[in-house]
């Protein structure tokens, strides 16, 4: 099958986030089983100013109107490090900016036209591609509206929407309705209209031929009040095309055995590589080396619904403790402001560093013994899943694709090899790092905790498999209908 992914983030960008993850792993799991995938993303400046990646321009330039003016998308080719053909949309006023949505913690007042553009120059791509593609399949909420696109010029492909974080929606004023150029029946209550709003995602949800969830547990939460951010009465009048399809973790890319950027490697069967990293961690973060408590870690986005509203009530509490504490990440500046002033604060036990760094990551992820996961939200939870490949047993809370992935440790019973709480609080919160700071101390105990961990696979080979029964079942339903 011939298979275009549009989505607003990708490779080769180099930062935290889950999406860019599978945008790498997905397609070229899905090229493994013979099908032709390629990738459409924004030229951000941060890809034009990485001199590593090459790329080079594929001829194509197309005029895209937006609203009642017309921009040029220039499209460029380059392939990712597993060799995945990408194709980059350019257009210097939308996307040439430092960030991707915005920045200093503030969306880009233009993000509905920004992403208008993104959906039909991805469109007009898909339209000029030789073979043509079968099924167009968006990511989130950024190229949601390709699938009203292509509902309202009656073009002949299929589309999937999957559904990586339903809080984050692109709704924007009524106003910016008139960047899409659509008819004015699709600004109502059984088009992109939501109170008034323009909606990206409702859109998708709406015009889609299947959408996905990226886990079980959180398809079921975006069904209810709670979960589904307002979206929820949608989704269950359509909920006859909403799947679940767990993602997997690229092992190729993030595994303790031949990771690179470690400076030792390790397995179930010589752990010493992993105490050789956290030396180096701490090293590196120039935190005390002994006494030898545990070492906390997060590599994330600092921001609430990670859980940072919860957590950040407990660092001092949790640093008066022998244990030490690195964070990876940038959000949300009031919790960027609380960290770094209790790493000031605890110098020798927590540190703190905003700017994403590749290297540094790997090295929290193989260095600490236990990872934070407070989320309010986690739909896919797959930190989670290299945490555990890793050896770093985490403190979770219980939420969406987290309860797929982690088994709370029942000592009664000798399983699991987590440590979960339920409620979304920083005392239920505390109560799980109480448990994992005491089963810490019993090292022989740990240490088969760790190698249960380790154990646990959760590699792209089933998820490429479903997604691929879903893309047979919409190409064979076109061309059921051809004949």
């Amino acid at each position: 099958m011939r298979i275009l992914m549009i989505s607003a983030e990708g490779p080769p960008l180099q930062r935290a986030g889950a999406l860019i993850d599978v945008m790498d792993a997905l397609p070229r799991e899905l090229r493994k089983r013979g099908h032709e995938v390629s990738v459409t993303l924004p030229y951000y400046r941060e890809i034009r100013e990485n001199r590593a990646f090459k790329k080079k321009d594929s001829g194509i330039t197309v005029d895209v109107q937006v609203g009642d003016k017309t921009y040029v998308a220039k499209y460029l080719e380059g392939r990712s490090a597993s060799g995945v053909q990408l194709f980059f949309i350019h257009c210097h006023k939308f996307f040439d900016r430092p960030g991707i949505y915005g920045e200093r913690g503030q969306p880009y007042e233009d993000n509905a036209a920004r992403f208008i553009f993104l959906c039909k120059a991805a469109l007009e791509l898909a339209r000029r591609l030789t073979p043509q593609a079968q099924i167009l399949h968006v990511h989130d909420w950024a190229p949601a509206l390709v699938p009203v696109f292509v509902h309202a010029q009656g073009l002949p492909f299929k589309t999937v929407l999957t559904i990586h974080h339903l809080a984050e929606q692109g709704s924007f004023w009524g106003l910016d309705f008139r960047f899409t150029n659509l008819p004015e029946r699709f600004f109502t209550l059984h088009g992109v209209e939501f109170f008034g709003r323009l909606n990206f995602l409702k859109g998708g949800i709406l015009y889609a031929d299947k959408i996905t969830a990226v886990s079980e547990h959180y398809r079921r939460e975006i069904l209810t009040a709670v979960g589904g951010h307002g979206l929820d009465c949608v989704l269950r009048e359509n909920a006859y095309r909403l799947t679940a399809i767990l993602h997997g973790a690229d092992y190729t890319r993030r595994n303790p055995v031949s990771d690179r950027l470690l400076p030792a490697n390790y397995d179930t069967k010589k752990l010493r590589g992993k105490r050789v990293c956290r030396d180096a961690l701490l090293k590196e973060m120039k935190l005390a080396s002994a006494p030898r408590g545990p070492v906390f870690g997060m590599v994330t986005r600092v921001v609430k619904e990670k859980g940072f509203e919860i957590l950040v009530p407990l660092v001092d509490r949790l640093l008066w403790d022998d244990v030490r504490l690195i964070i990876l990440g940038e959000g949300d500046p009031a919790y960027e402001t609380a960290l770094a002033i209790a790493a000031r604060k605890f110098p020798d036990k927590f540190a703190y560093r905003k700017d994403y760094d590749e290297k540094l990551a790997h090295l929290i992820e193989a260095g600490m013994d236990i990872s934070l996961i407070p989320s309010r939200f986690e739909p896919a939870g797959l930190s989670a899943m290299y945490n555990l490949k890793y050896g770093a047993l985490p403190v979770a809370r219980a939420t969406g694709g987290i309860q797929e992935i982690i088994e709370d440790y029942d000592p009664a019973m000798d399983r699991g090899y987590g440590f979960l709480c339920y409620e979304y609080s920083s005392d239920a919160f505390w109560d799980a790092i109480k448990r994992a700071r005491e089963i810490f101390r019993d090292r022989n105990v740990w240490t088969k905790l760790m190698k249960r961990a380790m154990a646990r696979d959760f590699s792209w080979e089933t998820s490429a498999q479903r997604y691929e029964e879903l893309y047979t079942e919409l190409v064979g339903a076109k061309d059921e209908a051809a004949a």
